[in-house]
């Protein structure tokens, strides 16, 4: 595989519109070889627009990229030859079986005839197919399609797999397992470059961008994410009597920089941990609100997005 200067997936300033709408605005990043490279954010922030402009599916209004050394815009074909592809609606025949299906596209990704059956063996044992490989693919449950899906994405053995929402509808069990696949991938070489809106997910991913209305508005390691909202400010968790009533109090108290519903719970983000405790006791006391718990906590991703959304929207505001 060639690889531009060492990476195998560059972007740099992609633009995508469609008529006075921007659906994705200068992004620019790089991602390494054999690296679980994750794209994060709600749905239509641009996510998906990207990745299909790195597969050849759409033309970029302006920028460039490259996927395996070869330019998106010049180099379509070339690309879909090394790369696989799984999107979130499972693109899978479902009045075939697991067999069939697996036969299916290893003869659309053009597999030689002499590799196919050993190509076929890896698929089922990686999805742990082997005992349904007869069974219509309409009978499996999603976490199962899911595993399929997968496996008839890297029948070909594709450098780079592109996966847009591959988790999407699929219950946290399946999901789980599904990242033991992607891990197991990636320890094999393949580079993979996934979508996701499920927060818990963007922990799995070696690096992490962070998508919010058309633009990338962080990028880094999700653990120096974390580190890097938890040293300008601190988090604590607030169980209380009446969490509502306990938002309304803390939302414009001085010091108090955001409160967020998490769980059963609230998540306070505040600019001084060692004397926010007591004037939140304080405060809560005097409204009667009965404080169970109050403990600092390290930020989650979720904690990390909200507080950077939260920080464009005052930037454009």
């Amino acid at each position: 595989m060639t690889v531009s200067n060492g990476f195998a997936v560059e972007a740099h300033d992609l633009v995508k519109t469609f008529g006075a709408f921007t659906a994705v605005d200068h992004v620019s990043f790089q991602v390494s070889k054999g690296e679980i490279f994750g794209f994060l954010g709600p749905n239509g922030a641009g996510k998906s627009t990207v990745i299909r402009m790195l597969c050849g599916l759409l033309t970029p209004t302006s920028g460039t990229g490259t996927v395996a050394g070869f330019n998106i815009a010049t180099d379509p074909e070339k690309i879909r030859q090394r790369l696989g592809y799984m999107s979130q609606k499972f693109s899978l025949y479902d009045d075939l079986t697991v067999e069939e299906n697996i036969d299916f596209f290893s003869g659309i990704y053009s597999v030689p005839k002499s590799q196919r059956e050993a190509r076929k063996r890896y698929v089922l044992g990686l999805a742990g197919l082997e005992e349904r490989r007869h069974t219509k693919t309409r009978l499996l449950a999603g976490g199962w399609k899911q595993r399929l899906a997968l496996g008839c994405a890297v029948v070909h053995q594709p450098p780079i797999l592109f996966l847009d929402e591959p988790t999407s509808g699929v219950d946290p069990i399946a999901r789980r397992g599904f990242w033991d696949l992607i891990y197991q991938l990636s320890a094999e070489g393949h580079t993979i470059f996934v979508t996701t809106h499920y927060m818990d997910e963007a922990e799995y991913c070696h690096r992490l961008a962070l998508m919010y209305r058309a633009r990338i508005i962080a990028m880094g390691v999700p653990q120096a994410l974390r580190h890097e909202m938890g040293a300008s400010q601190s988090l604590l968790r607030l169980d209380s009597s009446d969490p509502l009533e306990s938002m309304k109090a803390l939302e414009q108290e001085p010091g108090v920089s955001d409160v967020a519903v998490f769980g059963g719970g609230l998540h306070v983000t505040v600019a001084n941990a060692a004397t926010a405790p007591a004037r939140i006791r304080q405060v809560l006391g005097e409204r009667r609100i009965a404080v169970r718990r109050l403990d600092p906590i390290e930020p989650s991703m979720e904690d990390v997005f909200v507080a950077l959304i939260e920080a464009e929207e005052k930037k454009r505001a």
